[in-house]
């Protein structure tokens, strides 16, 4: 509840029981008698200041309300009371659905013109309930904005929310390619390196520098990645990887071992930043899948960059589970291909016996 709903809970109330009592002690009827009746009118008071009291339970504590005040000013003019059923009028408005409001309206008008329209002699009661109508129509309308902005916030907040969210598993699905990618190559100049370590020590040598590179250059990205969220990194960013890129990444598992083809066609620089950035993911992970699931099997990928699309296959010749799982990296090609408006499919290749992986992107420009 807000600060000024919390005000007007508590000074409404305390407006009527003020009314109540000043016109028990300015009217014309015996003291007990006003007095009675303005502590009752200053129970109800009490109950509307109630957080809990709204719609019906509020509608009817405002009615018994404006009974009293009715009472109080029977067979005499008071502008105490008319204050008191505006201001009941007015907080009915203010805090209760249309329904509600009207029916009120509704009651509480009848009560009043019944009383009222008894002393002909007396004008002012018309100018008064002309104002009270206004008073409500004011206060439905304030009701109104008042729910609009708390609509209004509540979807400020779910988009915010939402967009945390998804720049969560954005910043998830970079380091899950990143490091998933750098541990595969890793292992293979390792393994290398194990493997030559006694008949060619240079060699393990090359394979262990090689991967201490690559991993520096895995860390640096996953830092790029993670520094995208965070407002307070100092200095620039280290650029993400586009198309560009795809060349070097081949020749990284080339050098791991990995026997990889790659044809371009069209310009690999004419490819957007957010489109370089998806066929690169999906290329390095088709390859570390590859390289994973099918070891030491041959695998091409093809590249073809036009002016509406770009085109991304990658195939390899290995054994295929005939019942494989979809696990999150062929999920997170999918989320790559579809942030940028376009579509991968994967799974093996139509006529093989047990062999081969095929995965395609279409990437529009």
């Amino acid at each position: 509840m807000s600060m000024v709903e919390q005000t007007a809970r508590v000074a409404a109330p305390a407006a009527l029981a003020l009314f109540a009592v000043l016109g028990a002690v300015m009217g014309n009827r015996p003291v007990m008698v006003g007095l009675g009746v303005a502590g009752a009118v200053a129970a109800l008071a009490g109950i509307l200041a109630w957080e809990r009291t709204t719609g019906w339970p509020l509608a009817a504590a405002l009615a018994l309300t404006t009974a009293g005040l009715v009472v109080l000013g029977h067979a005499e003019s008071s502008n105490l009371v008319w204050m008191g059923l505006c201001v009941a009028a007015a907080w009915v408005a203010l805090t209760s659905e249309l329904l509600v409001t009207v029916t009120a309206g509704v009651v509480l008008g009848t009560t009043v013109v019944s009383e009222w329209i008894q002393q002909t002699e007396e004008a002012g009661w018309a100018a008064w309930l002309v104002g009270t109508a206004f008073t409500v129509v004011a206060c439905t309308f304030a009701r109104g904005l008042r729910m609009t902005v708390e609509q209004l916030r509540e979807a400020q907040h779910q988009l915010a929310e939402q967009s945390r969210a998804e720049e969560r598993n954005r910043v998830a699905a970079e380091v899950h390619d990143v490091v998933g990618h750098a541990l595969t190559v890793s292992l293979l100049h390792i393994s290398s390196a194990r493997l030559a370590l006694d008949d060619e020590p240079e060699e393990a040598s090359r394979a262990l520098v090689e991967a201490e590179r690559l991993t520096r250059d895995s860390l640096d990205e996953v830092r790029a990645s993670v520094g995208l969220m965070r407002t307070d990194t100092p200095g620039e960013l280290a650029p993400l990887p586009g198309a560009t890129a795809i060349p070097d990444l081949v020749e990284s598992f080339r050098r791991a071992g990995s026997t990889v083809e790659l044809t371009v066609v069209g310009e690999l620089g004419a490819v957007g930043p957010a489109r370089g950035l998806a066929a690169y993911r999906i290329v390095q992970e088709a390859l570390t899948n590859a390289t994973r699931h099918a070891p030491g099997e041959p695998v091409t990928v093809q590249i073809s960059v036009a002016e509406r699309e770009t085109r991304v296959a990658v195939r390899n010749d290995g054994a295929v589970d005939p019942s494989p799982a979809a696990g999150s990296g062929l999920r997170g090609m999918r989320d790559r291909a579809a942030g940028v408006g376009g579509r991968l499919s994967a799974g093996a290749l139509e006529g093989a016996a047990r062999r081969g992986w095929l995965v395609e992107a279409v990437l529009p420009s």
